[in-house]
Protein backbone atom coordinates (compact mmCIF):
# COMPACT_ATOMS: atom_id res chain seq x y z
CA UNK A 1 0.00 0.00 0.00
CA UNK A 2 1.41 3.54 -1.30
CA UNK A 3 2.01 6.10 0.92
CA UNK A 4 1.06 9.87 -0.15
CA UNK A 5 0.61 13.40 2.01
CA UNK A 6 -3.22 14.96 1.60
CA UNK A 7 -4.77 17.42 3.49
CA UNK A 8 -1.28 17.71 5.67
CA UNK A 9 -0.93 14.31 7.02
CA UNK A 10 0.23 10.96 5.27
CA UNK A 11 -2.68 8.07 4.74
CA UNK A 12 -1.79 4.99 3.86
CA UNK A 13 -4.14 3.37 1.13
CA UNK A 14 -4.50 0.70 -1.55
CA UNK A 15 -6.01 0.00 -4.74
CA UNK A 16 -7.21 -2.35 -6.69
CA UNK A 17 -9.19 -3.39 -9.46
CA UNK A 18 -10.85 -1.33 -12.71
CA UNK A 19 -14.10 0.21 -13.76
CA UNK A 20 -16.18 2.33 -11.59
CA UNK A 21 -14.36 4.08 -8.35
CA UNK A 22 -15.61 2.25 -5.17
CA UNK A 23 -14.27 4.33 -1.82
CA UNK A 24 -14.87 1.84 1.31
CA UNK A 25 -14.63 4.24 3.98
CA UNK A 26 -13.27 1.65 7.67
CA UNK A 27 -14.72 2.26 11.15
CA UNK A 28 -13.32 3.48 14.67
CA UNK A 29 -10.47 1.98 15.36
CA UNK A 30 -10.24 -0.19 11.86
CA UNK A 31 -7.85 -0.24 9.09
CA UNK A 32 -7.99 -0.23 5.27
CA UNK A 33 -7.94 -4.26 6.21
CA UNK A 34 -11.10 -4.60 7.89
CA UNK A 35 -12.35 -4.37 4.23
CA UNK A 36 -10.86 -7.99 4.12
CA UNK A 37 -14.13 -9.72 2.81
CA UNK A 38 -15.68 -7.46 0.62
CA UNK A 39 -12.59 -5.53 -1.36
CA UNK A 40 -11.47 -8.92 -3.13
CA UNK A 41 -15.00 -9.19 -4.05
CA UNK A 42 -15.74 -5.87 -5.47
CA UNK A 43 -12.55 -5.33 -6.68
CA UNK A 44 -13.61 -7.85 -9.88
CA UNK A 45 -16.45 -4.72 -10.32
CA UNK A 46 -14.68 -1.70 -9.49
CA UNK A 47 -11.60 0.25 -8.97
CA UNK A 48 -11.77 -0.43 -5.01
CA UNK A 49 -10.10 2.44 -2.81
CA UNK A 50 -9.43 1.44 1.01
CA UNK A 51 -6.91 3.03 3.43
CA UNK A 52 -6.24 4.25 6.88
CA UNK A 53 -8.22 6.92 8.36
CA UNK A 54 -5.70 9.20 10.13
CA UNK A 55 -5.01 8.27 13.92
CA UNK A 56 -4.84 4.29 13.22
CA UNK A 57 -2.26 1.68 10.95
CA UNK A 58 0.26 3.36 9.38
CA UNK A 59 -1.52 6.61 8.22
CA UNK A 60 -0.37 9.47 10.37
CA UNK A 61 -1.43 9.67 14.22
CA UNK A 62 -1.53 13.70 14.83
CA UNK A 63 -2.38 14.61 18.25
CA UNK A 64 -5.51 16.36 19.43
CA UNK A 65 -9.31 15.91 18.67
CA UNK A 66 -10.90 15.15 15.21
CA UNK A 67 -13.70 15.82 13.83
CA UNK A 68 -15.50 13.50 10.74
CA UNK A 69 -15.13 16.63 8.62
CA UNK A 70 -11.41 16.96 8.99
CA UNK A 71 -11.77 12.97 8.03
CA UNK A 72 -13.86 13.57 4.71
CA UNK A 73 -11.50 15.92 3.97
CA UNK A 74 -8.88 13.63 4.29
CA UNK A 75 -11.02 11.59 1.24
CA UNK A 76 -11.91 13.79 -0.60
CA UNK A 77 -7.84 15.16 -1.10
CA UNK A 78 -6.93 11.72 -1.78
CA UNK A 79 -9.42 11.44 -4.36
CA UNK A 80 -7.75 14.21 -6.28
CA UNK A 81 -4.81 12.76 -5.62
CA UNK A 82 -5.95 9.53 -7.06
CA UNK A 83 -7.23 11.93 -10.20
CA UNK A 84 -10.66 10.07 -9.22
CA UNK A 85 -13.57 13.05 -9.56
CA UNK A 86 -16.38 11.04 -8.20
CA UNK A 87 -16.97 7.49 -6.88
CA UNK A 88 -19.76 5.33 -5.16
CA UNK A 89 -19.08 5.13 -1.01
CA UNK A 90 -19.30 3.12 1.43
CA UNK A 91 -18.89 3.96 5.16
CA UNK A 92 -19.62 1.92 7.85
CA UNK A 93 -19.65 2.67 11.56
CA UNK A 94 -17.69 5.97 12.32
CA UNK A 95 -17.30 5.36 7.98
CA UNK A 96 -20.13 6.34 8.15
CA UNK A 97 -20.37 9.44 9.64
CA UNK A 98 -17.40 10.61 7.69
CA UNK A 99 -19.23 9.23 4.33
CA UNK A 100 -22.32 11.91 5.72
CA UNK A 101 -19.40 14.44 5.71
CA UNK A 102 -18.00 14.00 2.28
CA UNK A 103 -21.09 13.74 0.96
CA UNK A 104 -22.65 16.84 2.40
CA UNK A 105 -19.65 19.17 2.17
CA UNK A 106 -17.80 17.11 -1.56
CA UNK A 107 -21.45 16.59 -3.18
CA UNK A 108 -19.96 15.98 -6.79
CA UNK A 109 -17.44 13.38 -5.31
CA UNK A 110 -20.03 10.92 -4.29
CA UNK A 111 -22.05 8.86 -7.27
CA UNK A 112 -23.95 6.16 -4.31
CA UNK A 113 -23.91 6.76 -0.91
CA UNK A 114 -24.17 3.56 1.58
CA UNK A 115 -24.28 4.78 4.87
CA UNK A 116 -23.80 1.27 7.34
CA UNK A 117 -24.21 0.85 11.21
CA UNK A 118 -23.77 4.42 11.64
CA UNK A 119 -25.24 7.09 13.21
CA UNK A 120 -26.45 10.87 12.12
CA UNK A 121 -25.88 12.18 16.02
CA UNK A 122 -26.25 11.27 19.57
CA UNK A 123 -29.82 12.88 19.91
CA UNK A 124 -32.73 11.33 20.24
CA UNK A 125 -33.42 8.15 18.85
CA UNK A 126 -30.18 8.16 17.11
CA UNK A 127 -26.86 7.56 18.89
CA UNK A 128 -24.82 5.22 21.46
CA UNK A 129 -26.97 1.90 22.36
CA UNK A 130 -28.12 1.78 26.13
CA UNK A 131 -25.73 -1.59 26.26
CA UNK A 132 -22.71 0.55 24.86
CA UNK A 133 -23.27 3.19 27.63
CA UNK A 134 -23.43 1.06 30.33
CA UNK A 135 -20.41 -0.80 29.15
CA UNK A 136 -18.12 2.57 29.61
CA UNK A 137 -19.52 3.98 32.43
CA UNK A 138 -21.18 1.39 34.31
CA UNK A 139 -24.69 3.86 33.96
CA UNK A 140 -27.65 4.37 31.56
CA UNK A 141 -26.51 7.64 30.80
CA UNK A 142 -23.64 10.08 31.07
CA UNK A 143 -22.90 13.86 30.66
CA UNK A 144 -21.50 15.89 27.85
CA UNK A 145 -18.58 16.75 30.00
CA UNK A 146 -17.46 13.31 30.68
CA UNK A 147 -17.09 12.37 27.22
CA UNK A 148 -13.39 14.17 26.90
CA UNK A 149 -12.74 12.18 30.60
CA UNK A 150 -13.89 8.64 29.76
CA UNK A 151 -11.61 5.54 30.12
CA UNK A 152 -10.36 5.05 26.64
CA UNK A 153 -9.50 1.46 26.92
CA UNK A 154 -12.16 0.92 29.04
CA UNK A 155 -14.58 2.37 25.83
CA UNK A 156 -12.37 0.75 23.18
CA UNK A 157 -12.82 -2.65 24.54
CA UNK A 158 -16.63 -2.07 25.31
CA UNK A 159 -16.91 -1.35 21.60
CA UNK A 160 -14.76 -4.29 20.41
CA UNK A 161 -16.88 -6.36 22.36
CA UNK A 162 -20.33 -5.34 21.76
CA UNK A 163 -19.47 -5.37 17.85
CA UNK A 164 -20.25 -8.89 17.40
CA UNK A 165 -23.14 -11.36 17.90
CA UNK A 166 -22.20 -14.63 16.61
CA UNK A 167 -20.18 -17.29 19.39
CA UNK A 168 -18.29 -17.69 16.94
CA UNK A 169 -16.70 -14.18 16.24
CA UNK A 170 -16.85 -13.57 19.99
CA UNK A 171 -14.41 -16.73 20.30
CA UNK A 172 -11.95 -15.17 18.02
CA UNK A 173 -12.22 -12.28 16.81
CA UNK A 174 -13.11 -10.29 19.91
CA UNK A 175 -9.63 -11.34 21.69
CA UNK A 176 -7.55 -10.61 18.08
CA UNK A 177 -9.05 -7.17 17.82
CA UNK A 178 -8.48 -6.24 21.70
CA UNK A 179 -4.65 -7.26 20.87
CA UNK A 180 -4.27 -5.29 17.64
CA UNK A 181 -6.02 -2.45 19.64
CA UNK A 182 -2.59 -1.88 21.56
CA UNK A 183 -0.39 -3.09 18.69
CA UNK A 184 -1.76 0.43 16.92
CA UNK A 185 1.29 3.16 18.82
CA UNK A 186 -0.46 2.01 22.24
CA UNK A 187 -3.79 3.79 22.13
CA UNK A 188 -2.30 6.96 19.81
CA UNK A 189 -4.87 8.42 16.94
CA UNK A 190 -7.54 6.63 18.70
CA UNK A 191 -8.54 9.47 20.90
CA UNK A 192 -8.84 11.97 18.32
CA UNK A 193 -10.94 9.26 16.55
CA UNK A 194 -13.21 8.26 19.73
CA UNK A 195 -13.61 12.42 19.73
CA UNK A 196 -14.75 12.45 15.55
CA UNK A 197 -17.38 10.00 17.01
CA UNK A 198 -18.69 11.67 19.95
CA UNK A 199 -19.13 15.27 17.88
CA UNK A 200 -20.57 13.92 14.87
CA UNK A 201 -23.68 15.95 13.94
CA UNK A 202 -25.63 16.16 10.49
CA UNK A 203 -28.84 15.49 11.93
CA UNK A 204 -29.57 19.30 10.57
CA UNK A 205 -27.99 18.73 7.33
CA UNK A 206 -29.12 15.23 6.16
CA UNK A 207 -31.46 17.02 3.82
CA UNK A 208 -28.55 18.25 1.60
CA UNK A 209 -27.36 15.05 0.59
CA UNK A 210 -28.31 14.74 -3.17
CA UNK A 211 -26.44 11.04 -3.92
CA UNK A 212 -28.74 7.76 -3.81
CA UNK A 213 -28.67 6.39 -0.68
CA UNK A 214 -29.01 3.35 0.98
CA UNK A 215 -28.71 2.58 4.25
CA UNK A 216 -28.06 -0.37 6.47
CA UNK A 217 -28.69 -2.11 9.75
CA UNK A 218 -28.86 -4.75 11.98
CA UNK A 219 -31.71 -5.50 14.63
CA UNK A 220 -29.33 -6.86 16.28
CA UNK A 221 -26.69 -3.85 16.48
CA UNK A 222 -25.61 -3.00 20.43
CA UNK A 223 -23.52 -0.17 19.07
CA UNK A 224 -25.76 1.88 17.15
CA UNK A 225 -29.37 0.64 17.16
CA UNK A 226 -31.60 0.13 14.28
CA UNK A 227 -33.76 3.19 15.41
CA UNK A 228 -30.22 5.30 14.04
CA UNK A 229 -30.46 3.62 10.54
CA UNK A 230 -34.67 4.46 10.45
CA UNK A 231 -33.78 9.00 11.36
CA UNK A 232 -30.95 8.40 8.84
CA UNK A 233 -33.24 7.14 6.40
CA UNK A 234 -36.12 9.39 7.44
CA UNK A 235 -33.43 12.62 7.26
CA UNK A 236 -31.74 11.93 3.33
CA UNK A 237 -33.90 12.44 0.30
CA UNK A 238 -35.83 9.57 -0.99
CA UNK A 239 -32.98 7.33 1.11
CA UNK A 240 -33.76 3.45 1.25
CA UNK A 241 -33.44 1.93 4.31
CA UNK A 242 -32.51 -2.09 4.75
CA UNK A 243 -32.35 -4.08 7.78
CA UNK A 244 -30.76 -7.59 8.95
CA UNK A 245 -32.58 -9.53 10.93
CA UNK A 246 -30.83 -10.22 13.86
CA UNK A 247 -27.53 -8.60 12.24
CA UNK A 248 -25.24 -7.36 14.20
CA UNK A 249 -22.81 -3.80 14.23
CA UNK A 250 -19.80 -5.80 12.15
CA UNK A 251 -22.71 -6.59 9.29
CA UNK A 252 -19.73 -6.65 6.83
CA UNK A 253 -17.84 -9.52 9.20
CA UNK A 254 -20.82 -12.23 10.43
CA UNK A 255 -23.27 -11.22 7.69
CA UNK A 256 -20.72 -10.60 4.39
CA UNK A 257 -22.02 -12.86 2.13
CA UNK A 258 -25.44 -11.23 1.94
CA UNK A 259 -24.33 -7.84 2.37
CA UNK A 260 -21.63 -8.16 -0.93
CA UNK A 261 -24.73 -9.24 -2.41
CA UNK A 262 -26.79 -6.38 -2.00
CA UNK A 263 -24.04 -4.14 -2.00
CA UNK A 264 -23.15 -4.89 -5.77
CA UNK A 265 -27.13 -5.10 -6.61
CA UNK A 266 -27.82 -1.83 -5.54
CA UNK A 267 -24.94 -0.46 -6.73
CA UNK A 268 -25.63 -1.86 -10.73
CA UNK A 269 -30.01 -1.72 -10.29
CA UNK A 270 -31.12 1.04 -12.10
CA UNK A 271 -34.22 1.22 -9.91
CA UNK A 272 -33.33 1.37 -5.84
CA UNK A 273 -34.43 -1.37 -3.04
CA UNK A 274 -37.60 -0.63 -1.69
CA UNK A 275 -38.02 1.29 1.70
CA UNK A 276 -37.66 -1.26 5.18
CA UNK A 277 -36.47 -4.19 3.23
CA UNK A 278 -36.03 -6.98 5.73
CA UNK A 279 -33.10 -9.60 5.11
CA UNK A 280 -34.04 -12.61 6.86
CA UNK A 281 -31.05 -14.10 9.75
CA UNK A 282 -28.49 -16.22 7.99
Amino acid sequence: MPLTKVNGINIHYRVRGSGEPLVLIMGFMGTGQGWFFQASVFARHYQVVTFDNRGVGKSDKPEGDYTTKTMADDIAALMEHLQIDAAHIVGVSMGGMIAQELAINHPNRVRRLVLVSTMAGREGLSGYSPDLVSAITGRETYTEDELGTLDLSRATSAVISLSFNSRLCRWLLVPLAKLLRFKMDGMKGLAGQAAACNSHYTLDRLRLIEAPTLVLSGTGDRIFPDSCADVIAAGVPDARLVKFAGGSHTLIVEMRNEFNRLILGYLRADVPYPIERLIPDC
